[in-house]
């Protein structure tokens, strides 16, 4: 099983837009990471899930978009300051692979708890529309199988 962890793309500051949804810049790269991964690894993911913040869904629908994904929409336990253990626990009983998009710190805690039972461990240093897939193996065990940045996609 694979767990796609995402951060959402760029926003508009608070100042700009109280709502804080994606800027251009950020729509445009969610979009090419996106296009990159679906061309590049034919990835299909059936479920993608958003904490339901306005750039969060939009990062979501954007990326369901290139990848085909089955189905879109909010789900607890994805926010900001949110207990990390509620996504290790619903990820332990899953067979079926999901994206996540979310926010930070949630999703560096998210994957802390996955790879080393420790929330505090600052693994993986997450960026704006900052891909990162896990994969648990038949042991149960989460590795980390790669992780794609913006600034490593092609002009």
């Amino acid at each position: 099983m694979h767990v796609y962890l995402v951060q959402h793309g760029e926003a508009l500051s608070s100042e700009e837009n109280p709502a804080r949804p994606l800027s251009a810049k950020g729509e445009e790269n969610v979009r090419r990471m996106g296009d990159f991964l679906y061309k590049h690894s034919r990835l299909v993911v059936p479920e993608v899930l958003h904490s339901g913040k306005e750039r969060t869904a939009q990062t979501a629908a954007i990326l369901a978009g290139c990848h085909n994904a089955f189905f879109v929409a909010a789900a607890s336990g994805l926010k900001p300051a949110d207990d990390p253990a509620l996504w290790a626990l619903r990820l332990e009983a899953r067979s079926e692979d999901v994206m996540l998009v979310g926010h930070l710190p949630h999703l560096q805690r998210l994957a802390g708890l996955l790879l080393c039972n420790d929330e505090a461990l600052p693994l993986i240093r997450f960026r704006n529309a900052c891909v990162v897939c896990l994969e648990r193996d038949e042991a149960r065990a989460w590795h980390i199988k790669w992780m794609m940045t913006p600034e490593l996609l092609p002009d």
